[in-house]
C-alpha cells in the first residue's frame, strides 16, 4: 500500500514537472523564431519547421545520452527490431514532423501563449481516437467536457470588433493536437506488449521524428541553407537548450504514465498551458485579456473533465512500463 502511495506520488510529480518543463519549452521555442536566421524575410515559412527539425534532432541526442548513462542501449538496439518498434516509429511520424510542426507553425502566428491553449486539447483528441480505436468508453459527461472545450477554442480565435487571433495559427495549433492525440494512441498500441520500454519508446520516438525532418521535409522545403546558417549562430545553443526541456518534459511524462496511468498523465500534462501562460508573461510581458483567460480555463476544464470521466468509466492501462 506504502509503494503505492509513494508511486502516485512520483506519478503526480513527474506529471506536473512534464507540464512545467514543456511550459517553458514552448516560450522558449517562440523566442528562438525570432532570432536570426529564423527570422529573416526568406526564412518566415520555412523557419519554423527548420526549428523543429532541430529540436528533435537535438532531442535525440540527449535522449541517447541519457540512456548511455542509465547503461539502456542494449534494450533500445532489441526493440528498435521488433513489430511494437515500428509502431512506435509510426507514432513519432504522428507526434513529430506532423504535430510539432503544427505547434512551431502555431507559435509563428499566434505565440506561445495561444498555441499551448489550443493544443492542450491533444488528451480529448487522444480520448476520442482511443474511443474509436480501442473501444474505449467515454460516456456523455465526458463528450460535454470535449465540447466545452472547442467552445472555449472557438471563442479564442472570434471577436466581433474584427481583431481575431489569427485563423492559420489555430488551424496549425490543432493539427498539433490531432498529431499528439494520434501518437498516444499509436504509442499504446505500439507499447501494449512490453517489448518497447517507455524510454526506449522516448528514443524511438524523436530519432524517428529528427531522422523523417532532416532527411525528408527540411530538403524539401528547401532549408537546408538557412538551417546550415542557424547552426553557425548563438541561435543553435538556445536549440540545444529548448531540446532539453523538451526531453526532459517527455521524461518525466512517460514517468508518469507508468506511475498513474495514460489518463492522469495527460491530464497532469496538459496543465503545461498555465505554465507557458506564466512563463510567457514573466518573460516576454505578454498581455493577456479576461476572455483568453476564461477561454483558457474553459479548454482546460473540459480537457480535464473529460479524462476524468472517462478514467472513472474504465481501468485505465498503463501505455509502458519503465525498467
Amino acid at each position: 500500500m506504502e509503494n503505492n502511495k509513494n508511486d502516485y506520488k512520483i506519478g503526480v510529480f513527474t506529471g506536473i514537472g512534464s507540464a512545467v518543463t514543456w511550459g517553458i519549452d514552448t516560450v522558449l521555442v517562440a523566442l528562438i523564431l525570432a532570432m536570426s536566421p529564423f527570422s529573416s524575410e526568406g526564412a518566415v515559412l520555412v523557419a519554423p519547421i527548420i526549428a523543429a527539425c532541430f529540436h528533435d534532432v537535438f532531442s535525440a541526442i540527449w535522449t541517447f545520452i541519457y540512456l548511455a548513462i542509465k547503461g539502456k542501449l542494449s534494450p533500445l538496439v532489441k526493440a528498435m527490431k521488433t513489430k511494437s518498434g515500428l509502431v512506435v516509429a509510426l507514432a513519432a511520424i504522428m507526434g513529430g514532423p506532423i504535430g510539432m510542426t503544427g505547434y512551431v507553425m502555431s507559435i509563428k502566428y499566434i505565440g506561445a501563449s495561444y498555441t499551448a491553449i489550443i493544443t492542450s486539447l491533444y488528451p480529448a483528441i487522444g480520448g476520442v481516437l482511443a474511443y474509436l480505436i480501442l473501444k474505449e468508453k467515454i460516456g456523455k459527461k465526458g463528450w460535454a467536457g470535449l465540447i466545452v472545450a472547442i467552445i472555449g477554442i472557438f471563442l479564442i480565435g472570434y471577436s466581433p470588433d474584427g481583431s481575431e487571433v489569427s485563423m492559420i495559427g489555430i488551424i496549425w495549433a490543432i493539427v498539433c493536437a490531432v498529431g499528439w492525440g494520434s501518437e498516444s494512441v499509436i504509442c499504446a498500441i505500439g507499447m501494449k506488449d512490453d517489448e518497447v520500454s517507455a524510454e526506449s519508446a522516448l528514443q524511438i520516438r524523436q530519432l524517428t521524428s529528427g531522422i523523417v525532418y532532416a532527411v525528408l521535409i527540411v530538403p524539401m522545403i528547401g532549408g537546408i541553407g538557412i538551417g546550415m546558417e542557424a547552426l553557425k549562430t548563438n541561435s543553435v545553443w538556445w536549440l540545444i537548450g529548448v531540446a532539453l526541456a523538451g526531453t526532459a518534459s517527455y521524461l518525466f511524462y512517460y514517468q508518469s504514465i507508468d506511475k498513474i496511468g495514460a489518463t492522469k498523465a495527460m491530464g497532469l500534462n496538459s496543465t503545461n498551458t498555465v505554465f507557458a501562460i506564466i512563463f510567457d508573461v514573466l518573460i516576454n510581458g505578454t498581455q493577456l485579456s479576461l476572455k483568453t483567460i476564461i477561454c483558457s480555463l474553459m479548454v482546460m476544464g473540459g480537457v480535464y473533465f473529460m479524462a476524468k470521466i472517462s478514467e472513472e468509466t474504465k481501468e485505465t492501462p498503463k501505455l509502458a512500463e519503465a525498467n
